[in-house]
């Protein structure tokens, strides 16, 4: 039987690949016969997760360090991608900041910096590899967005996070337009609260787990792996037919 889901030797780049949902993410492809490459700042966690990833899953995985606010190192770590590979197949954007400040407590710099970071390092990525993209005629690019692409709840204060993350939802729109010619599908997920680096401090905040059961159906955090199969979907050619949509992986969230 033909497997539709099928990634094996495929070439997948990961950014934010050194915890959280880039990392869970990685794995994944990892144990489909994906090889990985990591992407992040952190060279410590990458070389760990670099060995960790080819001991378990015995796939050829590397890494590069990578600041995706910066275009320059960008392209060196996509340069030494295509030295080892000579292709990339698969692109996951999960690299960014999280956010806790009301409006009128954070700075101009803040805003700015959650901007560039979580909505201009999604686009600097999706340029950089979207050129090897497109002369290969093919590619997937997975553009990690949030539920707050498209909702907020009040006493969040992630006006800097939801506005980021509603541009990476217009943005995927914008790419999966202007490259359908190219053979390159451009989607995103949508995640509600996950338990990882980037959402600790909010689950710290006194009464924040009386909103995501308040707001969330299933009435929990989402668990880790429970990302795994939208992934792995649209990194395959099933999604072939699949481009420009935000698919919320929320508890029913967004339904509400």
């Amino acid at each position: 039987m033909k497997n539709y889901f099928d990634i094996k030797d495929k070439i997948a780049v990961v950014t934010g690949a050194s915890s959280g949902l880039g990392l869970q993410i990685a794995r994944a492809y990892a144990s489909q016969g994906a090889k990985v490459a990591l992407f992040a700042r952190r060279e410590d966690r990458l070389k760990d997760n670099v060995a960790a990833i080819q001991k378990e899953f015995g796939v050829d995985a590397m890494y590069a360090t990578c600041d995706v606010g910066d275009y320059d190192s960008i392209t060196k770590a996509v340069e030494k991608v295509m030295a080892a590979y000579g292709r990339i197949d698969i692109l996951v954007n999960s690299a960014g900041m999280g956010c806790n400040k009301m409006v009128m407590d954070q700075s101009n710099e803040e805003w700015e910096r959650h901007l560039h970071v979580d909505l201009s390092g999604v686009y600097y990525m999706c340029k950089a590899v979207g050129k090897v993209m497109i002369d290969q005629n093919y590619g997937k690019i997975i553009n990690i967005g949030s539920i707050h692409s498209r909702v907020i709840f009040p006493g969040g204060g992630i006006s800097a996070y939801a506005s980021a993350k509603g541009g990476v939802m217009n943005l995927t729109k914008n790419l999966a337009v202007e490259w359908a010619k190219y053979n390159i599908t451009v989607n995103a997920i949508g995640p509600a609260v996950f338990e990882t680096e980037l959402t600790a401090s909010s689950l710290e905040i006194p009464g924040f787990m009386d909103l995501i059961k308040a707001y969330c159906p299933a009435g929990r955090l989402g668990k880790p792996g429970e990302l795994d199969g939208i992934a792995i979907y649209l990194a395959s050619d099933a999604s072939s037919f699949c481009t420009g949509q935000l698919i919320c992986i929320d508890g029913g969230w967004t339904a509400i």
